[in-house]
């Protein structure tokens, strides 16, 4: 007899240091100010671009975003690194991306009343993981005192979907019976605060998701009804950073090696395509869009959540009907559609259907219809 997957419960660690888009907008304008600066002599002669500066109107009309929280806020600030900064650790020592995905765990174990030996897996879905190996995963498997095993995925902004999708495929096929999918998501370290068109885009965080068989889960738990994933080729979103970038050392510090994007394509192209998958896995599993009470959209950008609620609702979505925490938590990659499902999810009552769904870089998007019980 094939196990049914519930989402028992969800956690969340907000690192304590924000940033608004004041101190960010004032940061960067001064950045500008030291390179034109700088370079007047060959920005006069037409050898260089002069620098633009950027406004918090410009950002929030852009994005929706208004603060971001990340781990390092004085060296992003700083004109001369913005970048995190912080000392390294050793192998002996916790890493810091495994160290927020444990706060995460640990609260999502918690609110579902479950010890480390009740979990069976650990994966850590992520869109940028610390190193190659040891696994991340594996890392945050032994601070928590979880058997069983773990591994890392990356689907990009989509990692923590494709991760409950798995989990609740374990489920499925009776390979675990609780499943912990933790995605930590340290997005500063892969940000060019320097670029005009992306230095507002990303905060950091981490979430947990809990994934059980329904015969054990707690009561208030989330019927999962079906999953949806989808991938198609783009470099409309893309990070050349790895390690064969030492091949060619030359162009090991290129703006390529960090997060580089083609907005307005990837508006054009993304929209659609999230729309019409959301519309057919509904269709397939009997679910009449209009009925959703609610939208757990990935927190990427305002007008992309307001077009792909409006395709699915049937009307302009209200607030309570596809929240939104980009305005204070900015862009978070995979975490995104997460932190607004742990925030907003508390009041709907049994009976009530509704959709996790994250979409970004590969194109990938990864969609969860639920049902509270």
């Amino acid at each position: 007899m094939t196990a049914s997957p519930v989402i028992s419960a969800t956690g969340l660690f907000t690192p304590p240091e924000s940033i608004s888009n004041e101190e960010l907008v004032e940061s960067f304008n001064a950045y500008v100010a030291l390179h034109n600066a700088r370079n007047a002599e060959a920005i006069a002669a037409g050898e260089v671009e002069p620098l633009t500066e950027s406004s918090t109107g410009f950002i929030e009309k852009a994005s929706g975003i208004k603060s971001r929280h990340v781990m390092a806020k004085a060296p992003v600030l700083d004109p001369e690194i913005m970048a995190p900064r912080w000392d390294e650790r050793g192998d002996d020592e916790l890493s810091i991306m495994a160290e927020i995905g444990v706060k995460a765990a640990k609260q999502a174990l918690e609110r579902a009343g479950r010890k480390p030996e009740d979990v069976d897996a650990v994966l850590c879905a992520a869109s940028n993981m610390q190193r190659a190996y040891p696994a991340m995963a594996i890392e945050i498997q032994d601070a928590l005192g979880i058997e069983g095993f773990a591994f890392d995925m990356n689907v990009a902004c989509s990692s923590a979907t494709f991760g409950i999708q798995t989990a609740a495929d374990y489920i499925r096929a009776g390979n675990a019976k609780s499943v912990l999918v933790v995605s930590p998501e340290i997005t500063s370290g892969h940000l060019n605060w320097r670029d005009r068109d992306s230095h507002f885009i990303f905060g950091d965080v981490a979430t947990a998701v809990l994934v059980e068989a329904k015969d054990i889960a707690p009561e208030g738990h989330w019927d999962i009804l079906g999953t949806k994933l989808k991938t198609v080729f783009s470099n409309n979103i893309r990070n050349n950073a790895g390690f064969l970038n030492r091949a060619h050392p030359e162009t090991r510090d290129a703006p390529d090696k960090l997060f580089v994007q083609e907005g307005r394509k990837v508006f054009k192209e993304v929209v659609p395509m999230v729309s019409a998958m959301i519309l057919e896995e509904a269709d397939r599993l009997g679910v009449d869009p209009k009925s959703l009470r609610r939208l757990w959209l990935h927190q990427a950008n305002a007008g992309m959540n307001r077009l792909i609620a409006h395709k699915v609702l049937g009307h302009e979505a209200s607030e309570d009907e596809s929240p939104t925490v980009l305005d204070t938590y900015a862009n978070t990659s995979s975490a995104g559609s997460i932190i607004a499902f742990h925030k907003h999810s508390e009041d709907l009552g049994a009976g009530d259907t509704a959709l996790i769904c994250s979409f970004g870089a590969g194109y990938s998007v990864g969609s969860v219809f639920i049902r509270k019980t």
